[in-house]
């Protein structure tokens, strides 16, 4: 199949050259590599052997610096140690354009669908059990042996992302390379560099293998699984998978980023924030003209005071569905025109930088309405270290893993693996926050009891003084299993997003239908109280997201308004006295939420919405004053 040029290395380059740039494979292997690919050659026998490494005894007397090196037993997983050598009798040359080899890839999966696979395809669990030294005879996959498949596979797994397509498809995908592949041992001083490369003609990723240096025959070739990491601790940190260590001396501590960090970020969205202005004064009868890209705006917004335009620029109110970014141009140009975002809003809606301003709340711990939360690019230590503590101390160690700015749980991952939260640092920048393992449950007749989550609908209408309100209607999802903290790849039973899995059962009910239910089961905590306390967290999130001045804060622009989800728990804790209570727990806070349910069950939410951001008129709509 060959859509490439057949084999024009210009054609080859066009391509791929993107990609073997950020790689580092140098340019003079190009060509050889376009050729091995387009011919599948697999040619890395011709030059290179494996070769079982016999443990030592201790009772022997022998070199004790090979002893040394065989009780650090580099190699993977639990079974016997390898290592491949080069056995080409001429050695291999760096400067040689045809050094440069194929990896094939034994296993391309996505993590939710790792179990299955296991247990579905033919052979591959009888594969990977070999490849990682796992003891598994029978014909018949069975759950001892696909448990630990999926514990030791965080030792051997490689990563990539595919930069196009829909959320979904972008979800990171990890693969195990071949044999000869996973044989490669670890060394700070490598021999040999890989990449993966996602072959476009064939559709099909495989590993590229290149020298570092020249080699003789004989000579070992090892890779460096920390690639890239300078820093000596977190090197230490991302070995630790294969070279298993202790990080207690590490403080866990984790304060609040250096304004530098917010500055950083800033930048990085190229959102330019306002100048000063004065607060807009409007006329009472003022009718508003809207410009929106939203449909459900659009279809359900019919309070008389609004009009629509399709001119932006003869717009009183600016209602988009993606980031706005220059505030500094409309607040120069057009100060009175109203827009549905707050410059440096992300410090909400993006998960590492919400953890970071609730620290204002509850200090370096974080507030008691946010699960503890770890940033796996800056904090990886600290993590490891509270992780290793909890272990030491015999508490519950179970924690979730998730994408900075993904939505409906996609690429998110339940475990109490040290090693694959690690690991899954690589993939994307994430956070990992403690799992909840005593949720308030909630009874289903079909079910037993499973989780349930609860989206808020709140409206900003300003910072200075910071007004918010809650939508009097809220929303629930539930699981579709009942609770248990295992099986922790099962989604319907840890999950509650179910209205975008085709085929999967979506439990609806009604928050006036819910109330009554859930203080049946839970009579002595009435939902006043409970709803009280949400409140209250909420206005805490909002006080310390706007405490300090833009970008370290919410940016206080008098013409901003905006209307945010908030997704949250509860959990059982204890309060100071040793009574049981219902402490909520943020989940995230979502930009521009979906309000298909909303505008299907209650015609009047948009009307609401806006009546009380953009008329200041909250007192007949479904709305509750929280600050």
């Amino acid at each position: 199949m060959s859509g490439d040029g057949e084999g024009d290395p210009a054609a080859f380059v066009a391509l791929h050259g993107a990609a073997l740039r950020a790689s580092g494979v140098p340019a003079r292997y190009w060509e050889s590599l376009s050729r091995k690919l387009r011919g599948e050659v697999f040619d890395a026998g011709d030059y290179f052997g494996i070769m079982q490494v016999e443990e030592v005894d201790d009772e022997e007397e022998g070199d004790e610096e090979m002893e040394e090196q065989l009780k650090k037993k580099p190699n993977p997983g639990n079974g016997p140690c390898f290592k491949v050598i080069v056995t080409n009798e001429n050695g291999l040359q760096a400067s040689n354009p045809n050094s440069v080899f194929l990896i094939d890839h034994a296993w391309t999966y996505r993590v939710e669908h790792a179990r299955q696979q296991l247990l579905h395809v033919p052979g591959l669990l009888h594969r990977m059990a070999n490849l990682m030294g796992i003891d598994f005879h029978g014909e018949i996959p069975d759950e001892g042996s696909i448990e630990q498949v999926l514990q030791e596979m965080w030792k051997y797994n490689q990563t990539y992302q595919l930069s196009q397509g829909t959320a979904e498809e972008k979800v990171p995908v990890w693969y195990i390379m071949d044999e000869f592949g996973s044989r490669i041992q670890h060394s700070d001083q490598p021999s040999f560099a890989t990449a993966p490369l996602f072959y476009m003609p064939q559709q099909i990723a495989y590993t590229v293998l290149w020298p570092l240096r020249d080699l003789e025959t004989g000579d070992e070739v090892t890779r460096d699984y920390a690639h890239g990491e300078t820093d000596r601790l977190i090197r230490k940190c991302v070995l630790l998978p294969w070279v298993p260590e202790e990080v207690l001396d590490v403080n866990c501590f984790t304060p609040e980023p250096s304004d530098e960090y917010y500055q950083a970020i800033l930048a990085e969205n190229k959102e330019k924030l306002p100048v000063v202005i004065k607060p807009p004064v409007y006329a009472k009868d003022k009718v508003f003209k809207v410009f929106t890209d939203i449909q459900q705006v659009l279809n359900n917004l019919t309070h008389p005071r609004f009009v629509f335009t399709d001119s932006e620029g003869q717009a009183d109110i600016l209602y988009n569905f993606s980031h706005f970014k220059d505030y500094r141009k409309l607040s120069e140009e057009r100060p009175e025109v109203m827009v549905n975002q707050f410059p440096c809003e992300n410090l909400l809606t993006v998960k590492d930088c919400l953890a970071s301003v609730a620290r204002r709340a509850g200090g370096p711990d974080g507030p008691r309405w946010l699960p503890r939360t770890f940033n796996l690019q800056t904090e990886l230590p600290q993590f490891i270290s509270y992780f290793q503590q909890r272990d030491r101390r015999g508490e519950d160690n179970h924690w979730i893993c998730k994408p900075w700015n993904l939505a409906r749980s996609l690429d998110t991952h339940i475990t109490n693996s040290l090693n694959s939260i690690i690991r899954h640092r690589e993939s994307s920048p994430k956070v990992v926050c403690k799992y909840i393992e005593e949720p308030v449950l909630f009874h289903r007749e079909d079910v037993g009891m499973v989780k349930f989550d609860i989206r808020y609908v709140v409206l900003l209408r300003s910072i200075k003084p910071l007004r918010l309100y809650s939508y009097d209607v809220f929303w629930l999802r539930f699981s579709n299993r009942a609770f248990s903290l295992d099986d922790l790849d099962d989604y319907e039973k840890h999950f509650t997003v179910m209205n975008y899995a085709p085929g999967v059962t979506l439990k609806q009910v009604h928050c006036e239908d819910f109330i009554p239910l859930f203080e049946k089961q839970y009579p002595e905590y009435p939902w006043t109280t409970v709803q009280a306390d949400i409140f209250k967290a909420f206005a805490e999130l909002f006080q310390v997201a706007s405490a300090k001045p833009a970008p370290l804060g919410i940016c206080d622009y008098p013409s901003s308004r905006a209307i945010y989800a908030i997704d949250l728990m509860l959990k059982w804790d204890a309060s100071r006295d040793g009574k049981r209570i219902m402490q909520p727990q943020i989940l995230e806070v979502n930009f521009n939420p979906d309000c298909d349910r909303a505008c299907k069950y209650h015609p009047t939410f948009f009307n609401d919405v806006f009546s009380t951001l953009f008329l200041d008129e909250p007192d007949n709509c479904h709305v509750t004053c929280i600050v």
